[in-house]
């Protein structure tokens, strides 16, 4: 009895709520009683599991709470999204299909995403679009792209040819009138910038100073029948002194035993840039500074422009008996000796070549120039070598079209280790030459290690 009227006590403390409580249950009692006859077994089945989700609610608001135990709270929450979790889940009758039904899609479209304002990558469930990674470049689309970066600036292609003909008018007008009595011919200017085949920058030219002989008075030895043995170079011996003693021809001045001497020639004219020549004035005139290079065993002037910083290198020439000769006598006692260029022979054989089977000669000794450019070690492999590499190969390997650059650039490089193991480059117009008779034995193994590395992986070099 005592406890009875505690539950009524604690009834009456909750406004009547047992009150209201008992009288759902007995209703929800008349409702199973007779859902199965109202609503069939399955919709009586639905509303069994919603009157026992409802019922556990009301039964455990009604329950008293466990004082003692600080979960009971947490606790009985949990109980209740379970229960709620029945009536969510309880399956809901099919719906009868209509025909019209039938025409309309079974998926709704999507919905455009609309991103999230705190910076939610992707909503969940929500594929995530992996990027695709970027395509490796082979060794042929890496050349191509390397060419178009090898380009001499236009401010530079257009003005150094410029400035060095102005300079180039100067020196020829002070030369006739510091030595009529000396056939020098026109001044001219050569160069890769000139033929095409320059790179990166065009910071020097060459100044070309024809020397003009008379073929009756001078004939052409060999280098191979002297003393050096070395057929790259040449001597020019003054012939017929009997019938036409010394005095006869004005480069007499600079004979040294019965030979034009070519270290004689060049000390001459040193001496006329570095004293003779008001260059301060010139520059004045053109708008730049000019300065000769005094040290220098070569005939060099600097030039500094607002824009550009060019070197400008003299070089006197004889052409005789279709051979180009360079006042460039090798270092030592020998001061006779003028050096055979091919330089005019190779650029028009390589444009030949290209022009008759639309080749990419050109293409590849750019971009080789400019390797050897950009690595210090393989400066002296730069212009002939190369080129005469490029010669050689185009006698075995017909197919020169742009498609195959990368073929042709990778035979190249074959091809230079390969001389440089030997330590031989043999000259493509004349056998015999050894390229590399000039370099060090240091500096081929450099050469070489360096190239050997590229061989298997040419694009360290670009």
């Amino acid at each position: 009895m005592a406890a009875f009227w505690q539950q009524r006590g604690r009834r009456q403390e909750n406004g009547g709520l047992g009150g209201v409580i008992d009288g759902l249950g007995s209703v929800f009692d008349v409702l199973l009683a007779n859902a199965r006859l109202v609503l069939g077994v399955s919709g009586a089945a639905v509303l069994a599991i919603a009157t026992l989700a409802v019922k556990r609610l009301i039964d455990r608001a009604t329950s008293p709470r466990d004082e003692g135990d600080p979960k009971a709270e947490q606790k009985s929450l949990e109980d209740s999204w379970q229960d709620l979790a029945l009536i969510k889940t309880t399956p809901k009758p099919p719906k009868k299909q209509r025909r019209e039904d039938l025409s309309e899609p079974l998926l709704s479209p999507a919905r455009p995403l609309v991103p999230d304002p705190r910076g939610c990558s992707a909503p969940l469930g929500t594929p995530q679009v992996k990027s695709s990674p970027l395509r490796c470049l082979t060794l042929q689309e890496k050349l191509l792209s390397h060419s178009s970066q090898l380009a001499v600036p236009e401010i530079q292609a257009s003005l150094v040819p410029q400035l060095a003909r102005s300079i180039c008018t100067q020196l020829q007008n002070f030369l006739r009138s510091k030595f009529p009595e000396l056939p020098f011919g026109r001044l001219f200017l050569s160069g890769a910038l000139l033929d095409g085949l320059e790179v990166l920058a065009a910071d020097h030219i060459h100044l070309m100073l024809p020397v003009v002989l008379d073929t009756g008075l001078w004939s052409l030895i060999s280098g191979e029948d002297t003393v050096v043995r070395d057929p790259q170079y040449w001597m020019i011996k003054r012939i017929d002194l009997g019938y036409f003693p010394r005095g006869c021809s004005p480069w007499d001045r600079f004979i040294v035993g019965r030979y034009l001497s070519s270290s004689v020639l060049n000390e001459t004219l040193h001496k006329l840039l570095v004293a003779s020549i008001n260059w301060p004035a010139i520059g004045g005139l053109l708008g730049c500074a000019i300065h000769p290079v005094v040290a220098s065993r070569e005939l060099k002037l600097e030039v500094k422009h607002d824009q550009i910083e060019l070197s400008i290198t003299l070089f006197p020439v004889v052409e005789m008996e279709d051979k180009v000769l360079l006042a460039v006598p090798p270092e030592g006692l020998v001061e006779n000796l003028w050096l055979e260029s091919f330089y005019r022979a190779e650029v028009s054989r390589v444009k030949e070549l290209d022009a008759g089977d639309s080749g990419a000669r050109q293409l590849c000794l750019r971009i080789l120039n400019g390797v050897c450019r950009s690595q210090p070690s393989l400066h002296k492999l730069g212009g002939s070598p190369v080129t005469h590499v490029i010669l050689h190969l185009s006698d075995t390997a017909s197919d020169w079209a742009e498609e195959n650059l990368a073929d042709r650039f990778q035979q190249v490089l074959e091809e230079l280790v390969a001389s440089l193991e030997k330590g031989v480059l043999p000259s493509y117009f004349n056998p015999k030459i050894n390229l590399f008779s000039g370099l060090l034995e240091e500096e081929i193994d450099e050469m070489g290690f360096v190239l050997y590395r590229a061989i298997s992986e040419p694009e360290v070099l670009l």
